[in-house]
C-alpha cells in the first residue's frame, strides 16, 4: 500500500527572502493578474519557475523551461534555496474561514515523498479525467528542472491516528498568509521514531488524488521514461528518486476537508434561446422560474436548500433564471449509457450528460477541449459573466459541491468524474518545500 519516505527538502532561506514573497498558488490557479503580482513580489518568486512568462524570442534553446531550470540552479548556488540537513517529514496546517461564515477551520496533513504507483496497482486512485495539454506542459517542466515544486494533494482514511502522531510545538518552521487570508504553517519533523511510526501507520492505506491529477500522471510518465533510460545502468539506488513524488497527505475524514463546486459558463452558441432551453430541459428535470436578479449568496442559498432533496442545478441567463430539480429517471436513461448508477446521482454528471450534451448539444469532445465551456469557482463571477453585457456568455450553470463520500466511492470503484468536478479548498501552496531529484 502507501509507501512514504522522509526527504531533505529545499526551502527558501528566510535570511535572504521571505517565503511570503516567494511561494505561490498552484500553477493552474495562477491568473495573469496573479502572475504579474508574483513577478513584482520578489525576483526569487517561484512563479518564474512553475509558470514563467513566455517571450516572443523563445526557441528550443531558450524558453520558459530552460529559464526555469536556470533559475532553480542559480538559486541553489546563491543559497536562496537551501537543502535541509536531515531527512524530514513536514506537518502542514492551513487555517481558513468557512466561506460565507465566521467559522474558522484548520486542515492538517503532512508533506512527504510517496511512491508513484500505476493505477492498476490498487494503491493510488484518481477521481477526475485529465487533459493532454496541461500534462505535456508539466512534463516539459519536470524534464528541464528535475524537481517537484508543489505537492500532490493525497487523501487517506483513518480515525485520526496518524495525525495524533504528529504533534507540533507552538512555533512553526514556516508561516505564510496567502492572497485569500489562509494561514499556512509548516513544522519540520526529524525524529526517526516519529517518522517510522507514520510510515508504519500509512503502510496499509489507499490513496485518492484530491488535487494534482495532471502532475501525478506527468510523474508517472517521467518515471517510465527514466526507467527506460536507466535500464542498462549497473548500479541502481534502492529507490531511484524519480520513483517518488512530493505529496501532502490529508485524512479524508477531516471535518476541515472542504470541497467547493466548480460552476460552468457556456458561451458562443449562435442559436441559443432561453425559452427553447427551458422547454428542452423540462424533459429531464422539473423546471422552476426564479428571480433572475439573484446574486451569488442568494444562488448558493437556493441551491443548498433545494439540494437537500437531491440533484439541484441553477441555470441563469441574461434575463432568466431556472432551478432544475427532481430529475426524470426515464428521460435521463438515454443520456446515461455507460454511466454507473453511483455517478448518475452526481449533479455534475446530470449537468454534463443531460443539459450540456442533450439539451445544448455540446459534444464530449468540445466539452473536453473547453470549446464553448469555461469553469468558474465563484458563483458571483459565474453570474456576472452572463448578466454583464458584451461577455458573449449564453448561460451559467451553478451547482452544489460533491460530497467526500461520493468522491471516495467513485475513486475506489475505479471510475472517473468529469474534469473540474471537485475544487478542494484551500489549495496547497507551491514552494513551501521542494523535492529535487538530483
Amino acid at each position: 500500500m502507501a509507501d512514504i519516505h522522509p526527504f531533505r527538502a529545499f526551502r527558501y532561506d528566510t535570511q535572504k527572502v521571505s517565503p511570503a514573497q516567494a511561494v505561490t498558488q498552484p500553477y493552474d490557479k495562477i491568473t495573469p493578474a496573479l502572475q504579474d503580482h508574483y513577478y513584482a513580489a520578489s525576483p526569487h518568486n517561484l512563479v518564474r519557475i512553475i509558470l514563467g512568462r513566455r517571450e516572443e524570442t523563445d526557441n528550443p534553446a531558450n524558453n520558459v523551461y530552460s529559464r526555469a531550470s536556470a533559475y532553480f540552479r542559480d538559486w541553489r548556488k546563491q543559497g536562496i534555496l537551501r537543502r535541509d540537513a536531515e531527512p524530514s517529514l513536514y506537518v502542514y496546517s492551513q487555517r481558513f474561514m468557512l466561506l460565507g461564515s465566521s467559522t474558522e477551520l484548520e486542515r492538517r496533513g503532512f508533506i512527504a515523498l510517496g511512491r508513484i504507483e500505476d493505477y492498476s496497482a490498487g494503491v493510488v486512485y484518481r477521481h477526475e479525467q485529465t487533459l493532454a495539454k496541461p500534462k505535456a506542459d508539466r512534463l516539459d517542466l519536470l524534464r528541464a528542472t528535475r524537481a517537484h515544486f508543489g505537492q500532490l494533494f493525497m487523501l487517506y482514511e483513518d480515525s485520526g491516528e496518524i495525525e495524533s502522531l504528529l504533534a507540533t510545538p507552538p512555533e512553526p518552521t514556516i508561516s505564510v498568509k496567502d492572497e485569500y487570508d489562509v494561514l499556512h504553517r509548516v513544522w519540520q519533523v526529524t525524529a526517526p521514531r516519529v517518522i517510522h511510526s507514520v510510515q508504519a501507520a500509512m503502510s496499509d492505506k489507499k490513496l485518492v488524488i484530491a488535487d494534482g491529477h495532471h502532475r501525478y500522471e506527468t510523474a508517472l510518465t517521467y518515471r517510465n521514461e527514466r526507467r527506460g533510460a536507466d535500464s542498462s545502468a549497473t548500479a541502481q539506488p534502492a529507490i531511484a528518486p524519480y520513483e517518488l513524488a512530493m505529496m501532502t497527505f490529508v485524512n479524508m475524514n477531516s471535518t476541515a476537508l472542504l470541497i467547493l463546486p466548480t460552476h460552468r459558463v457556456v458561451r458562443g452558441l449562435a442559436s441559443f434561446s432561453e425559452e427553447n432551453f427551458r422547454n428542452a430541459a423540462r424533459a429531464f428535470f422539473d423546471v422552476e422560474d426564479v428571480d433572475p436578479s439573484l446574486d451569488g449568496p442568494r444562488a448558493t442559498a437556493i441551491l443548498r436548500e433545494s439540494g437537500r432533496a437531491g440533484t439541484s442545478i441553477l441555470a441563469v441567463t441574461a434575463n432568466r433564471a431556472f432551478l432544475l430539480h427532481h430529475p426524470n429517471p426515464s428521460a435521463a436513461a438515454s443520456a446515461f449509457a455507460g454511466v454507473s448508477v453511483r455517478q448518475q446521482t452526481l449533479d455534475v454528471v446530470q449537468l454534463h450528460k443531460c443539459l450540456l450534451e442533450k439539451v445544448l448539444h455540446l459534444s464530449e469532445e468540445s466539452i473536453h477541449n473547453q470549446r464553448n465551456l469555461s469553469y468558474v469557482r465563484d458563483a458571483s463571477e459565474a453570474l456576472s459573466q452572463v448578466q454583464r453585457p458584451g461577455t458573449h456568455a449564453n448561460i451559467a450553470f451553478l451547482m452544489n459541491p460533491c460530497r467526500m463520500s461520493q468522491v471516495r466511492d467513485i475513486a475506489f470503484a475505479g471510475e472517473v468524474m468529469p474534469q473540474k468536478s471537485t475544487d478542494f479548498y484551500p489549495k496547497l501552496l507551491s514552494g513551501l518545500t521542494i523535492y529535487a531529484l538530483d
